[in-house]
Protein backbone atom coordinates (compact mmCIF):
# COMPACT_ATOMS: atom_id res chain seq x y z
CA UNK A 1 0.00 0.00 0.00
CA UNK A 2 1.12 3.51 -0.74
CA UNK A 3 2.21 5.88 1.82
CA UNK A 4 -0.89 8.27 0.34
CA UNK A 5 -3.50 6.08 1.31
CA UNK A 6 -2.08 5.67 4.82
CA UNK A 7 -1.86 10.05 4.50
CA UNK A 8 -5.64 9.96 3.64
CA UNK A 9 -7.40 8.64 6.19
CA UNK A 10 -11.38 7.91 5.69
CA UNK A 11 -12.24 7.62 9.25
CA UNK A 12 -12.88 10.63 11.22
CA UNK A 13 -13.20 11.17 15.46
CA UNK A 14 -16.10 10.26 16.88
CA UNK A 15 -17.38 11.44 20.10
CA UNK A 16 -18.45 8.69 22.96
CA UNK A 17 -21.78 9.36 22.03
CA UNK A 18 -21.28 7.53 18.66
CA UNK A 19 -18.96 5.09 19.46
CA UNK A 20 -21.92 3.53 22.18
CA UNK A 21 -24.21 3.86 19.46
CA UNK A 22 -22.01 1.93 17.09
CA UNK A 23 -21.31 -0.61 20.03
CA UNK A 24 -25.13 -0.60 20.14
CA UNK A 25 -25.42 -1.58 16.50
CA UNK A 26 -22.90 -4.40 16.39
CA UNK A 27 -24.38 -5.54 19.49
CA UNK A 28 -20.58 -4.71 21.41
CA UNK A 29 -18.73 -6.96 18.58
CA UNK A 30 -15.48 -5.90 16.84
CA UNK A 31 -16.49 -4.05 13.28
CA UNK A 32 -15.02 -6.47 10.69
CA UNK A 33 -15.51 -4.64 7.30
CA UNK A 34 -13.77 -1.46 6.36
CA UNK A 35 -13.98 -1.04 2.70
CA UNK A 36 -11.14 -0.23 0.62
CA UNK A 37 -7.40 0.49 1.95
CA UNK A 38 -6.09 -0.38 5.53
CA UNK A 39 -8.28 -0.55 8.42
CA UNK A 40 -7.88 2.35 11.05
CA UNK A 41 -5.17 0.44 13.07
CA UNK A 42 -2.81 -0.05 10.03
CA UNK A 43 -3.15 3.86 9.45
CA UNK A 44 -1.96 4.90 12.31
CA UNK A 45 0.35 2.18 13.73
CA UNK A 46 1.69 1.28 9.99
CA UNK A 47 2.67 -2.39 10.70
CA UNK A 48 3.09 -2.56 7.21
CA UNK A 49 6.35 -0.71 7.61
CA UNK A 50 7.54 -1.63 11.82
CA UNK A 51 7.10 -5.48 10.37
CA UNK A 52 9.34 -5.40 7.43
CA UNK A 53 12.97 -4.44 8.90
CA UNK A 54 13.33 -7.62 10.05
CA UNK A 55 16.31 -9.22 8.07
CA UNK A 56 17.16 -12.07 9.72
CA UNK A 57 20.86 -13.20 8.26
CA UNK A 58 21.08 -16.67 9.98
CA UNK A 59 18.65 -19.55 10.09
CA UNK A 60 19.11 -19.68 13.70
CA UNK A 61 16.00 -20.04 15.98
CA UNK A 62 17.67 -17.59 18.54
CA UNK A 63 18.28 -14.82 15.83
CA UNK A 64 15.00 -13.53 15.57
CA UNK A 65 14.46 -13.01 19.09
CA UNK A 66 18.06 -11.08 19.52
CA UNK A 67 17.17 -9.00 16.23
CA UNK A 68 13.49 -8.09 17.43
CA UNK A 69 14.66 -7.59 21.43
CA UNK A 70 16.83 -4.63 20.01
CA UNK A 71 14.73 -3.06 17.57
CA UNK A 72 12.34 -3.00 20.96
CA UNK A 73 15.04 -1.18 22.33
CA UNK A 74 15.59 1.21 20.16
CA UNK A 75 11.95 2.48 19.81
CA UNK A 76 11.77 2.51 23.89
CA UNK A 77 15.13 4.55 23.44
CA UNK A 78 13.36 6.80 21.41
CA UNK A 79 10.45 7.03 23.66
CA UNK A 80 13.14 7.91 26.50
CA UNK A 81 14.82 10.97 24.98
CA UNK A 82 11.14 12.09 23.67
CA UNK A 83 9.41 12.12 27.02
CA UNK A 84 12.98 13.52 28.62
CA UNK A 85 13.14 16.42 26.31
CA UNK A 86 9.33 17.35 26.91
CA UNK A 87 10.25 17.17 31.16
CA UNK A 88 13.11 19.64 30.21
CA UNK A 89 11.24 21.92 28.02
CA UNK A 90 8.40 21.87 30.43
CA UNK A 91 10.42 22.68 33.08
CA UNK A 92 12.11 25.79 31.33
CA UNK A 93 8.33 26.77 31.06
CA UNK A 94 8.13 26.97 34.35
CA UNK A 95 5.88 24.20 34.63
CA UNK A 96 7.27 21.64 36.94
CA UNK A 97 3.63 20.25 37.57
CA UNK A 98 3.73 19.07 33.76
CA UNK A 99 7.28 17.88 33.83
CA UNK A 100 6.58 15.51 36.56
CA UNK A 101 4.05 13.61 35.02
CA UNK A 102 6.00 13.16 31.85
CA UNK A 103 8.85 11.59 34.22
CA UNK A 104 5.85 9.40 36.17
CA UNK A 105 5.29 8.32 32.37
CA UNK A 106 9.03 8.04 31.44
CA UNK A 107 9.42 5.41 34.40
CA UNK A 108 7.40 2.42 33.21
CA UNK A 109 9.30 3.11 29.89
CA UNK A 110 12.21 2.68 31.71
CA UNK A 111 11.16 -0.57 33.28
CA UNK A 112 10.39 -1.91 29.95
CA UNK A 113 14.09 -1.43 28.29
CA UNK A 114 15.35 -3.10 31.68
CA UNK A 115 13.11 -5.83 31.03
CA UNK A 116 13.88 -6.33 27.37
CA UNK A 117 17.41 -7.81 28.08
CA UNK A 118 15.63 -11.01 29.55
CA UNK A 119 15.13 -12.05 25.55
CA UNK A 120 18.88 -11.70 25.33
CA UNK A 121 19.37 -13.60 28.69
CA UNK A 122 18.07 -16.85 27.32
CA UNK A 123 20.50 -17.31 25.05
CA UNK A 124 23.07 -20.03 25.95
CA UNK A 125 27.04 -18.84 24.41
CA UNK A 126 26.31 -21.39 21.97
CA UNK A 127 22.82 -20.43 20.79
CA UNK A 128 24.62 -16.49 20.40
CA UNK A 129 27.61 -17.92 18.68
CA UNK A 130 25.44 -19.24 15.57
CA UNK A 131 24.68 -15.71 14.68
CA UNK A 132 26.93 -13.47 16.38
CA UNK A 133 29.40 -12.98 13.35
CA UNK A 134 26.68 -11.36 11.12
CA UNK A 135 26.91 -8.33 13.59
CA UNK A 136 30.72 -7.66 12.28
CA UNK A 137 31.76 -5.09 14.31
CA UNK A 138 27.99 -4.26 14.95
CA UNK A 139 27.59 -2.75 18.17
CA UNK A 140 24.21 -1.16 20.37
CA UNK A 141 26.85 1.08 21.78
CA UNK A 142 26.45 2.64 17.94
CA UNK A 143 23.29 3.23 18.55
CA UNK A 144 22.26 7.21 17.77
CA UNK A 145 18.71 6.87 19.34
CA UNK A 146 20.81 5.69 22.53
CA UNK A 147 23.11 8.34 22.82
CA UNK A 148 20.65 11.11 21.87
CA UNK A 149 18.93 9.51 25.18
CA UNK A 150 22.01 9.63 27.24
CA UNK A 151 22.87 13.22 25.63
CA UNK A 152 19.26 14.76 26.83
CA UNK A 153 19.56 13.17 30.26
CA UNK A 154 23.15 15.25 31.05
CA UNK A 155 25.52 12.44 29.68
CA UNK A 156 27.56 14.41 27.35
CA UNK A 157 29.84 13.62 25.57
CA UNK A 158 31.23 15.10 21.81
CA UNK A 159 33.55 12.37 20.60
CA UNK A 160 30.66 10.26 20.92
CA UNK A 161 28.86 12.12 17.76
CA UNK A 162 31.82 10.66 15.53
CA UNK A 163 30.19 7.76 14.16
CA UNK A 164 27.30 9.52 13.22
CA UNK A 165 29.10 11.72 10.90
CA UNK A 166 27.40 12.04 7.52
CA UNK A 167 24.02 9.43 8.76
CA UNK A 168 20.21 11.22 8.59
CA UNK A 169 20.29 11.81 12.40
CA UNK A 170 23.82 13.18 12.85
CA UNK A 171 22.56 17.26 13.03
CA UNK A 172 19.99 15.53 15.62
CA UNK A 173 22.10 13.94 18.06
CA UNK A 174 24.38 17.59 17.59
CA UNK A 175 21.26 19.58 18.54
CA UNK A 176 21.36 17.35 21.95
CA UNK A 177 24.83 17.85 22.38
CA UNK A 178 24.51 21.36 22.39
CA UNK A 179 21.41 22.08 24.47
CA UNK A 180 20.76 22.36 28.13
CA UNK A 181 20.10 18.36 29.77
CA UNK A 182 16.98 17.45 31.85
CA UNK A 183 19.26 18.10 34.45
CA UNK A 184 20.59 21.36 33.85
CA UNK A 185 17.09 22.72 33.56
CA UNK A 186 16.34 21.28 37.02
CA UNK A 187 18.81 23.38 38.12
CA UNK A 188 18.02 26.35 36.78
CA UNK A 189 14.71 25.67 38.23
CA UNK A 190 15.71 25.54 41.75
CA UNK A 191 17.65 28.63 40.93
CA UNK A 192 14.41 30.86 39.93
CA UNK A 193 12.81 29.32 42.73
CA UNK A 194 15.08 30.64 44.73
CA UNK A 195 17.53 28.12 45.63
CA UNK A 196 21.11 28.98 45.51
CA UNK A 197 23.02 27.16 42.37
CA UNK A 198 26.65 27.75 41.26
CA UNK A 199 26.49 30.58 38.45
CA UNK A 200 29.24 28.05 36.64
CA UNK A 201 26.70 25.51 36.23
CA UNK A 202 24.02 27.82 35.53
CA UNK A 203 25.99 29.28 32.69
CA UNK A 204 28.03 26.98 30.98
CA UNK A 205 29.01 24.73 27.38
CA UNK A 206 26.54 22.65 27.32
CA UNK A 207 28.37 20.21 25.06
CA UNK A 208 30.75 19.66 28.13
CA UNK A 209 29.96 16.66 30.70
CA UNK A 210 28.81 17.94 34.10
CA UNK A 211 30.66 18.21 36.35
CA UNK A 212 29.43 17.90 40.21
CA UNK A 213 29.65 20.89 42.33
CA UNK A 214 29.08 21.00 46.71
CA UNK A 215 26.86 24.34 45.81
CA UNK A 216 24.50 22.44 44.04
CA UNK A 217 25.02 19.54 47.07
CA UNK A 218 23.73 22.15 49.13
CA UNK A 219 20.50 23.22 47.15
CA UNK A 220 19.40 19.70 47.24
CA UNK A 221 20.48 19.54 50.77
CA UNK A 222 18.07 21.76 51.23
CA UNK A 223 15.40 20.43 49.50
CA UNK A 224 15.10 17.10 51.52
CA UNK A 225 15.41 18.54 55.06
CA UNK A 226 12.68 20.81 54.35
CA UNK A 227 10.43 19.22 51.80
CA UNK A 228 7.53 20.64 52.87
CA UNK A 229 8.85 23.84 51.87
CA UNK A 230 9.95 22.31 49.09
CA UNK A 231 7.55 20.78 47.96
CA UNK A 232 7.47 20.79 44.66
CA UNK A 233 11.77 20.70 44.20
CA UNK A 234 11.37 17.46 46.07
CA UNK A 235 8.86 16.06 44.27
CA UNK A 236 10.87 16.48 41.54
CA UNK A 237 14.27 14.92 42.91
CA UNK A 238 12.64 11.88 43.34
CA UNK A 239 11.69 11.92 39.80
CA UNK A 240 15.06 12.40 38.43
CA UNK A 241 16.54 9.48 40.92
CA UNK A 242 13.68 7.46 39.63
CA UNK A 243 14.91 8.20 36.70
CA UNK A 244 18.55 7.69 37.00
CA UNK A 245 17.85 4.40 39.37
CA UNK A 246 16.15 2.95 36.45
CA UNK A 247 18.85 3.57 33.97
CA UNK A 248 21.88 2.54 36.28
CA UNK A 249 19.13 -1.04 36.50
CA UNK A 250 19.35 -1.01 32.95
CA UNK A 251 23.18 -0.76 32.92
CA UNK A 252 23.37 -3.07 35.61
CA UNK A 253 21.33 -5.75 34.11
CA UNK A 254 23.33 -5.22 30.36
CA UNK A 255 26.31 -6.02 32.42
CA UNK A 256 24.78 -9.10 33.72
CA UNK A 257 23.75 -10.86 30.25
CA UNK A 258 26.75 -9.82 28.51
CA UNK A 259 28.63 -11.46 31.38
CA UNK A 260 26.14 -14.65 31.00
CA UNK A 261 26.55 -14.52 27.15
CA UNK A 262 29.81 -14.30 26.72
CA UNK A 263 31.70 -13.91 29.72
CA UNK A 264 35.37 -12.43 29.41
CA UNK A 265 34.99 -12.59 25.66
CA UNK A 266 35.64 -8.65 23.81
CA UNK A 267 32.74 -6.97 22.30
CA UNK A 268 31.56 -7.03 18.79
CA UNK A 269 32.28 -2.80 18.93
CA UNK A 270 36.13 -3.30 20.01
CA UNK A 271 35.39 -3.07 23.73
CA UNK A 272 36.81 -4.71 26.47
CA UNK A 273 33.49 -6.29 26.67
CA UNK A 274 32.49 -6.51 30.43
CA UNK A 275 35.55 -4.84 31.96
CA UNK A 276 34.26 -1.51 29.35
CA UNK A 277 30.68 -2.30 31.08
CA UNK A 278 31.34 -2.60 34.51
CA UNK A 279 33.26 0.65 34.35
CA UNK A 280 29.94 2.35 32.36
CA UNK A 281 27.40 0.88 35.13
CA UNK A 282 29.07 2.61 37.97
CA UNK A 283 28.16 6.20 35.88
CA UNK A 284 25.13 7.89 37.80
CA UNK A 285 22.78 10.53 36.51
CA UNK A 286 22.02 13.71 38.46
CA UNK A 287 25.71 13.38 40.71
CA UNK A 288 24.28 15.63 43.49
CA UNK A 289 21.41 13.72 44.25
CA UNK A 290 22.95 10.39 44.69
CA UNK A 291 26.12 12.64 46.87
CA UNK A 292 23.35 14.30 49.21
CA UNK A 293 22.13 10.76 50.55
CA UNK A 294 25.50 10.82 52.50
CA UNK A 295 24.89 13.95 54.46
CA UNK A 296 21.22 14.04 55.31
Amino acid sequence: MTAGKYERSAYRVQSDDERAERARRTGGRPILEFGEGPTPFAAYVRPDVLLSVQEFRTKSPSEPGFLIGTQVMELLFKLGHIEAARARDQLDADDPGAALRTLRRLRPAQALMAAAWELFASLSPAEYAEFRDQLAGGSGFQSSAYRQWEFVLGNKNAAMTRPYEGEAGHGDLMRDLSEPSLYDASLRLLARNGLEIPAECLKRDWTAPYRPHAGVEQAWRQVYEDPARHHTEHRLAEALVDVAYEFGKWRAVHLLVVERVLGGKPGTGGTSGVQWLRRSAEHRFFPELWSVRSVL
